[in-house]
C-alpha cells in the first residue's frame, strides 16, 4: 500500500477546501468594512482611507519639489 491512494487523496482534498474556507473567513474578517451590514464605512476603514490619501499626497508633493532636479548621467 502506497502513500498516494484514494483515501489520502480525497482526505487531503477535503483539508484542503476547508482551509481555503476558513481562510477566507478570517481575511474578510480582517479587512475593514462596514457597520453592522451597513453602507456605512467604519472608523478603520475611513482613517485607513485618510492615511493612504496623505501618504499619496506628500509623495505627489515631494515629487513636485524635485522639478529641477537632473539625474546624473
Amino acid at each position: 500500500m502506497g502513500i498516494m491512494n484514494r483515501r489520502n487523496a480525497m482526505l487531503g482534498w477535503i483539508v484542503w477546501e476547508a482551509g481555503k474556507r476558513m481562510a477566507k473567513k478570517k481575511a474578510k474578517a480582517a479587512i475593514p468594512g462596514t457597520v453592522d451590514d451597513s453602507m456605512r464605512p467604519n472608523r478603520s476603514a475611513v482613517a485607513s482611507l485618510v492615511v493612504v490619501l496623505l501618504g499619496a499626497l506628500w509623495v505627489w508633493y515631494r515629487l513636485s519639489d524635485d522639478e529641477d532636479f537632473e539625474p546624473a548621467s
